[in-house]
């Protein structure tokens, strides 16, 4: 899995982040938690989550298709965005495709009845932090803590009761503490084989080249629908699904 940083993110979530600051001082509970892992930390209720206490699964860093060796994954980061998440929903539903959503807490929690949506039409969620830090790797345990499990209640709440069955730390940077973390919350640490880089916006036939090249690293392939503008990569995601049908692969989600 190729690590990378997305330039710029901490200016674009300043203002949720500002946002989250208050909500901080509320949480900060989690951080005895955090030190023990004695046990998932406490939901809001459990009317509003359907896995109050989430079955623990594997600490490693996912990348296989639960459809087998000619499986892929597509998985969508950094929303849900009120602009790009309902076309990418559009078109994964014109292809018959199942997606994996990564999302920022403070986005689920801005756009519950996106979330919502992305539920409705089968897809599967999962945490991405509140704040999108690149650098959480070189934070305190506490801060991970925070980050994670913040982000988990408030994806729960926006989607009115899913529980995200993955983790996925921003560019990459998971630590052994995050994946333990995350894990003993039902979410299995999440990676990718194939970085598209359409944040990057290097155009249409790059983002199709990427993966096509990229694809025999392994299934788990990382598209965004937030972040700037996603217009390459709605077209590249008509051109790259089909021919993926064409190869003879089939869509599935990341093993838990």
């Amino acid at each position: 899995m190729a690590r990378h940083r997305e330039n710029g993110w901490r200016g674009k979530w300043a203002a949720a982040v500002l946002g989250v600051s208050a909500l901080a001082a509320v949480t900060s509970l989690w951080t005895a938690q955090a030190d023990t892992l004695s046990g998932p930390a406490p939901h809001p209720s459990p009317s509003t989550t359907h896995a109050a206490h989430p079955k623990k699964v594997a600490t490693g860093i996912a990348h296989a298709s639960d459809k087998g060796p000619r499986g892929v994954n597509i998985t969508v980061d950094d929303g849900p965005d009120p602009t790009w998440t309902p076309q990418v929903l559009a078109v994964l539903k014109q292809y018959g495709v199942k997606a994996t959503f990564c999302m920022v807490g403070s986005q689920a929690q801005a756009y519950p009845d996106l979330v919502k949506q992305v539920v409705a039409d089968g897809h599967r969620l999962c945490d991405h932090t509140i704040s999108h830090d690149t650098a959480m790797d070189h934070k305190s345990e506490a801060y991970q803590a925070q980050e994670i499990l913040d982000a988990e209640r408030m994806i729960t709440k926006a989607s009115g009761g899913v529980h995200p069955q993955y983790y996925r730390a921003p560019g990459g940077a998971f630590t052994p503490y995050s994946r333990r973390l995350a894990a003993s919350h039902g979410m299995r640490p999440l990676g990718w084989n194939v970085d598209t880089k359409d944040f990057e916006h290097p155009g249409v036939a790059a983002i199709v080249s990427t993966v096509k090249s990229e694809l025999p690293n392994g299934p788990t392939i990382l598209f965004h629908d937030a972040g700037g503008d996603r217009a390459e990569t709605l077209a590249a995601l008509r051109e790259v699904l089909p021919w993926l049908k064409q190869q003879g692969h089939t869509f599935g989600f990341p093993v838990r």
